[in-house]
């Protein structure tokens, strides 16, 4: 009788030692996304975070969280009418001039049904065009040397 009830104390502990990593897995991840709203807005995008009524106009650090776009005036205007037919995600991995933005939503009119968007062109691609430019970086700097030694 007393190997049944050490048995029956050893699997309460494990169990027991099981619920609390849970427990701390848990709450880390939770205290990991408050600290981190990059990481809430990663998820957003990725359909891993519902997006409700309740959370859809949220701001954090100058980013709208259920898109992951730049909050910035006609913020609203690009919502509705680019998120209506793709994700926002489409949109905030390209990097485009104003010309390159133009040429974009000519092309989604020519070929993927795209409304005209009228007098909300120019403010959607000042947004875009703003917000989501090329971003030059090229080849790594040069290395300056100060002073030149001979190895021996």
């Amino acid at each position: 009788m007393n190997k049944n009830f050490d048995r029956s104390i050893k699997s309460l502990s494990v169990l027991l030692g099981v619920f609390i990593a849970l427990i701390a897995i848990l709450f880390g991840g939770l205290l990991y996304l408050k600290q981190n709203p990059e990481a809430l807005r990663n998820q957003a995008n990725e359909g891993l975070v519902e997006i409700s009524e309740e959370n859809n106009d949220l701001i954090t650090d100058g980013i709208h969280v259920a898109t992951g776009f730049v909050d910035d005036e006609h913020l609203q205007v690009v919502i509705q009418n680019c998120t209506s037919c793709h994700s926002a995600k489409l949109v905030t991995q390209n990097r485009m001039s104003k010309e390159g933005w133009k040429a974009t939503i000519k092309w989604m009119q020519e070929t993927q049904n795209l409304w005209d968007l009228g007098q909300n062109e120019a403010k959607i691609v000042s947004y875009l065009a703003k917000n989501y430019a090329p971003e030059h970086q090229g080849r790594r700097a040069h290395i300056e040397v100060a002073e030149w030694y001979e190895l021996k």
